[in-house]
Protein backbone atom coordinates (compact mmCIF):
# COMPACT_ATOMS: atom_id res chain seq x y z
CA UNK A 1 0.00 0.00 0.00
CA UNK A 2 1.61 3.30 -1.15
CA UNK A 3 1.68 5.86 1.64
CA UNK A 4 2.12 9.63 1.59
CA UNK A 5 2.91 11.59 4.73
CA UNK A 6 1.98 15.27 4.49
CA UNK A 7 3.87 17.65 6.76
CA UNK A 8 1.36 20.29 7.81
CA UNK A 9 -2.41 19.94 8.04
CA UNK A 10 -3.47 23.55 7.53
CA UNK A 11 -5.21 24.96 4.49
CA UNK A 12 -2.22 24.39 2.24
CA UNK A 13 -1.84 20.82 3.48
CA UNK A 14 -5.51 20.18 2.77
CA UNK A 15 -5.14 21.30 -0.86
CA UNK A 16 -1.94 19.28 -1.23
CA UNK A 17 -3.80 16.20 0.00
CA UNK A 18 -6.61 16.84 -2.46
CA UNK A 19 -4.13 17.11 -5.35
CA UNK A 20 -2.32 13.97 -4.21
CA UNK A 21 -5.57 12.01 -4.16
CA UNK A 22 -6.35 13.20 -7.68
CA UNK A 23 -2.97 11.86 -8.84
CA UNK A 24 -4.00 8.35 -7.79
CA UNK A 25 -0.48 7.27 -6.79
CA UNK A 26 -1.12 6.77 -3.07
CA UNK A 27 -3.73 4.68 -1.32
CA UNK A 28 -3.03 5.93 2.20
CA UNK A 29 -2.45 9.52 3.34
CA UNK A 30 -1.68 10.94 6.77
CA UNK A 31 -0.53 14.22 8.29
CA UNK A 32 1.95 15.43 10.86
CA UNK A 33 0.86 18.68 12.49
CA UNK A 34 1.56 20.33 15.84
CA UNK A 35 -2.20 20.59 16.45
CA UNK A 36 -2.24 16.83 17.13
CA UNK A 37 -4.46 15.37 18.45
CA UNK A 38 -6.93 16.90 16.03
CA UNK A 39 -9.78 15.75 13.76
CA UNK A 40 -8.98 14.14 10.40
CA UNK A 41 -8.44 16.32 7.33
CA UNK A 42 -10.45 15.27 4.27
CA UNK A 43 -10.93 11.96 6.05
CA UNK A 44 -7.20 11.32 6.55
CA UNK A 45 -5.70 11.17 10.06
CA UNK A 46 -3.26 13.47 11.79
CA UNK A 47 -0.94 10.85 13.28
CA UNK A 48 1.39 12.98 15.38
CA UNK A 49 3.13 16.26 16.01
CA UNK A 50 5.90 17.37 13.73
CA UNK A 51 8.49 18.39 16.31
CA UNK A 52 8.38 15.47 18.76
CA UNK A 53 7.59 12.85 16.12
CA UNK A 54 10.66 13.78 14.12
CA UNK A 55 11.88 11.65 11.27
CA UNK A 56 10.47 8.18 11.55
CA UNK A 57 10.75 7.60 15.29
CA UNK A 58 8.51 7.94 18.33
CA UNK A 59 4.77 8.18 17.83
CA UNK A 60 5.15 8.56 14.06
CA UNK A 61 6.70 5.10 13.86
CA UNK A 62 4.02 3.64 16.10
CA UNK A 63 1.08 5.27 14.37
CA UNK A 64 2.07 5.22 10.74
CA UNK A 65 5.06 2.94 10.22
CA UNK A 66 3.89 -0.09 12.16
CA UNK A 67 4.07 -2.25 9.04
CA UNK A 68 7.63 -1.10 8.36
CA UNK A 69 6.80 0.65 5.09
CA UNK A 70 8.43 4.06 4.83
CA UNK A 71 6.05 6.64 3.30
CA UNK A 72 6.78 9.24 0.69
CA UNK A 73 6.86 12.72 2.23
CA UNK A 74 5.67 16.11 1.03
CA UNK A 75 6.29 19.21 3.14
CA UNK A 76 3.09 21.30 2.96
CA UNK A 77 4.34 24.38 4.82
CA UNK A 78 3.83 27.76 3.19
CA UNK A 79 6.79 29.51 4.84
CA UNK A 80 9.59 29.09 2.32
CA UNK A 81 12.50 28.91 4.74
CA UNK A 82 10.76 26.51 7.14
CA UNK A 83 9.66 24.29 4.25
CA UNK A 84 13.21 23.99 2.94
CA UNK A 85 14.59 23.23 6.40
CA UNK A 86 12.16 20.35 6.86
CA UNK A 87 12.75 19.06 3.36
CA UNK A 88 16.47 18.88 4.09
CA UNK A 89 15.84 16.96 7.32
CA UNK A 90 13.60 14.39 5.68
CA UNK A 91 15.94 14.01 2.72
CA UNK A 92 18.92 13.44 5.02
CA UNK A 93 16.87 10.79 6.83
CA UNK A 94 16.40 8.92 3.56
CA UNK A 95 12.79 9.73 2.72
CA UNK A 96 11.56 10.12 -0.85
CA UNK A 97 10.19 13.62 -1.58
CA UNK A 98 8.00 13.37 -4.70
CA UNK A 99 6.44 16.36 -6.37
CA UNK A 100 2.67 16.71 -6.12
CA UNK A 101 1.26 17.83 -9.46
CA UNK A 102 -2.49 18.19 -9.91
CA UNK A 103 -3.67 16.36 -13.05
CA UNK A 104 -5.16 19.57 -14.49
CA UNK A 105 -1.77 21.34 -14.48
CA UNK A 106 0.01 21.56 -17.83
CA UNK A 107 3.73 20.84 -17.67
CA UNK A 108 5.79 21.02 -20.86
CA UNK A 109 7.84 17.90 -21.52
CA UNK A 110 10.69 20.35 -22.08
CA UNK A 111 10.41 21.82 -18.57
CA UNK A 112 12.17 20.55 -15.45
CA UNK A 113 10.44 20.10 -12.09
CA UNK A 114 12.62 19.48 -9.03
CA UNK A 115 11.79 17.14 -6.17
CA UNK A 116 9.29 18.06 -3.49
CA UNK A 117 7.45 20.69 -5.53
CA UNK A 118 3.71 21.29 -5.31
CA UNK A 119 1.93 22.35 -8.49
CA UNK A 120 -1.76 23.01 -8.01
CA UNK A 121 -4.77 22.87 -10.32
CA UNK A 122 -4.73 24.78 -13.61
CA UNK A 123 -1.09 25.82 -13.46
CA UNK A 124 1.10 25.96 -16.57
CA UNK A 125 4.85 25.51 -16.89
CA UNK A 126 6.13 26.17 -20.40
CA UNK A 127 9.07 24.93 -22.44
CA UNK A 128 12.55 25.51 -21.10
CA UNK A 129 11.38 26.46 -17.62
CA UNK A 130 13.13 25.13 -14.52
CA UNK A 131 11.22 24.85 -11.23
CA UNK A 132 13.59 24.24 -8.34
CA UNK A 133 13.08 21.75 -5.53
CA UNK A 134 10.51 22.56 -2.89
CA UNK A 135 8.79 25.27 -4.90
CA UNK A 136 5.04 25.91 -4.78
CA UNK A 137 3.01 26.90 -7.83
CA UNK A 138 -0.36 27.68 -6.37
CA UNK A 139 -3.72 27.48 -8.11
CA UNK A 140 -3.77 28.93 -11.62
CA UNK A 141 -0.26 30.38 -11.56
CA UNK A 142 1.83 30.28 -14.74
CA UNK A 143 5.54 30.02 -15.50
CA UNK A 144 6.42 30.94 -19.06
CA UNK A 145 9.26 29.79 -21.30
CA UNK A 146 12.85 29.69 -20.06
CA UNK A 147 12.10 30.90 -16.55
CA UNK A 148 14.31 29.75 -13.69
CA UNK A 149 12.79 29.30 -10.24
CA UNK A 150 15.43 28.44 -7.69
CA UNK A 151 14.56 26.23 -4.74
CA UNK A 152 11.81 27.17 -2.32
CA UNK A 153 10.03 29.73 -4.50
CA UNK A 154 6.30 30.33 -3.94
CA UNK A 155 3.94 31.62 -6.63
CA UNK A 156 0.58 32.48 -5.07
CA UNK A 157 -2.76 31.76 -6.79
CA UNK A 158 -3.29 33.57 -10.07
CA UNK A 159 0.23 34.96 -10.30
CA UNK A 160 2.11 34.99 -13.60
CA UNK A 161 5.73 35.30 -14.68
CA UNK A 162 6.62 36.03 -18.30
CA UNK A 163 9.45 34.48 -20.28
CA UNK A 164 13.03 34.28 -18.98
CA UNK A 165 12.21 35.52 -15.48
CA UNK A 166 14.57 34.41 -12.71
CA UNK A 167 13.22 34.00 -9.19
CA UNK A 168 15.97 33.47 -6.66
CA UNK A 169 15.85 31.12 -3.69
CA UNK A 170 12.79 31.42 -1.40
CA UNK A 171 11.32 34.43 -3.19
CA UNK A 172 7.56 34.90 -2.99
CA UNK A 173 5.02 36.29 -5.47
CA UNK A 174 1.68 37.40 -4.01
CA UNK A 175 -1.77 36.52 -5.27
CA UNK A 176 -2.53 38.00 -8.69
CA UNK A 177 0.94 39.53 -9.08
CA UNK A 178 2.77 39.57 -12.42
CA UNK A 179 6.39 39.86 -13.55
CA UNK A 180 7.36 41.03 -17.04
CA UNK A 181 9.90 39.17 -19.15
CA UNK A 182 13.62 38.96 -18.34
CA UNK A 183 13.33 40.34 -14.81
CA UNK A 184 15.13 38.87 -11.80
CA UNK A 185 13.49 38.68 -8.37
CA UNK A 186 16.09 38.44 -5.60
CA UNK A 187 16.51 35.84 -2.89
CA UNK A 188 13.89 36.05 -0.11
CA UNK A 189 12.15 38.94 -1.91
CA UNK A 190 8.40 39.34 -1.35
CA UNK A 191 6.13 40.80 -4.03
CA UNK A 192 2.72 41.93 -2.79
CA UNK A 193 -0.71 40.92 -4.05
CA UNK A 194 -1.64 42.38 -7.43
CA UNK A 195 1.76 43.97 -8.01
CA UNK A 196 3.26 44.41 -11.47
CA UNK A 197 7.02 43.96 -11.45
CA UNK A 198 8.76 45.73 -14.35
CA UNK A 199 12.25 46.17 -12.85
CA UNK A 200 14.65 43.76 -11.11
CA UNK A 201 14.17 43.33 -7.37
CA UNK A 202 17.12 42.93 -5.00
CA UNK A 203 17.54 40.26 -2.33
CA UNK A 204 15.34 40.64 0.73
CA UNK A 205 13.07 43.43 -0.49
CA UNK A 206 9.31 43.76 -0.12
CA UNK A 207 7.65 45.47 -3.09
CA UNK A 208 4.03 46.38 -3.75
CA UNK A 209 1.91 48.28 -6.24
CA UNK A 210 1.62 48.95 -9.98
CA UNK A 211 4.37 49.29 -10.94
CA UNK A 212 5.91 47.51 -7.97
CA UNK A 213 7.93 49.74 -5.63
CA UNK A 214 10.18 48.68 -2.78
CA UNK A 215 8.75 49.47 0.67
CA UNK A 216 11.09 47.34 2.80
CA UNK A 217 14.63 46.04 2.66
CA UNK A 218 15.40 43.08 4.89
CA UNK A 219 12.31 43.89 6.95
CA UNK A 220 13.13 47.57 7.47
CA UNK A 221 10.90 50.27 5.97
CA UNK A 222 12.46 52.48 3.33
CA UNK A 223 11.61 55.91 1.99
CA UNK A 224 9.17 55.99 -0.93
CA UNK A 225 10.91 55.08 -4.15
Amino acid sequence: MAKLLIIGAGGHGKVVADAAMEMGKWTDLAFLDDRYPAPPVLGWPIVGKLKPAGLGDGELKLAYLADGERPDVVVAIGNNQVRMEWMAKFQQAGYSLPSIIHPSAWISKHAYIGEGCVIMANCAVNAGAVVGRGSILNTGSTVDHDCVLEEGVHLSPGSHIAGSVVMRRCSWLGIGASVIQQVTIGENAMIGAGAAVIHPMADGVTAVGVPAKVIKRNGESVDEQ
